[in-house]
C-alpha cells in the first residue's frame, strides 16, 4: 500500500515538474535528461536483480525510472507531437504518431512478461538500452519546438528536404 502511495506522489510531483519546466528548459533537454534517468533506473533494476539485491534499492530504482519518465516522456511527448509537424500534415501525422505510441505500448505490455520470465536482467537491460538509444535519437534528430510557431516548424521541415 505504501509503495502505491509513494508512486502516486512521485507521478504527480514529477509531472508537475515537467509542466512548470517545459517552457523554461525546452522539450529536447527534458527528453534527453529523462532518457538518461530512465536508463539509470532500468539498469539499476537489472543490476539489483542480477546481484540478487532485495529491499529498498530495487524499489528506489523503479521510482527513479518512473520519476524521470513522468518529468519527460510521459507528458512531453504529447506536447512535442502537437508542435513538431507542419500544418499541411499535422492532423494525419499526429494521428499516426498517436497510433504508433499505442501500438508500442501494446507491444511492450504484451512482451514484458515473457521477457521477464526469460531473464529479468535482460528485460530491464533491454529497456535501459532503448533509453540510451532514445537519448541519441532526440539529440540528433528531434528539433526543439520551444518558442517556435507552427510556421517556424513548417519552414524547418521545408529546409530539411
Amino acid at each position: 500500500m505504501m509503495q502505491t502511495v509513494i508512486m502516486g506522489i512521485v507521478t504527480i510531483l514529477f509531472t508537475l515538474i515537467a509542466i512548470f519546466t517545459v517552457d523554461k528548459f525546452g522539450r529536447k533537454p527534458l527528453l534527453i535528461i529523462g532518457s538518461i534517468g530512465m536508463a539509470i533506473g532500468a539498469f539499476a533494476v537489472a543490476g539489483c536483480d542480477g546481484l540478487n539485491v532485495k529491499g529498498i534499492i530495487p524499489v528506489l530504482s523503479v521510482i527513479v525510472y518512473a520519476a524521470f519518465f513522468m518529468m519527460s516522456w510521459g507528458p512531453i511527448c504529447w506536447v512535442l507531437i502537437s508542435e513538431i509537424f507542419p500544418n499541411t500534415i499535422r492532423g494525419k501525422a499526429v494521428a499516426i504518431a498517436v497510433a504508433f505510441q499505442w501500438v508500442f505500448n501494446y507491444i511492450i505490455s504484451s512482451t514484458f512478461p515473457a521477457l521477464y520470465d526469460f531473464s529479468p536482467v535482460f528485460s530491464y537491460s533491454l529497456y535501459g538500452s532503448i533509453c540510451i538509444i532514445a537519448t541519441f535519437f532526440v539529440w540528433f534528430f528531434v528539433p526543439e519546438t520551444k518558442g517556435k510557431t507552427l510556421e517556424d516548424m513548417t519552414s524547418f521541415w521545408k529546409k530539411r528536404k
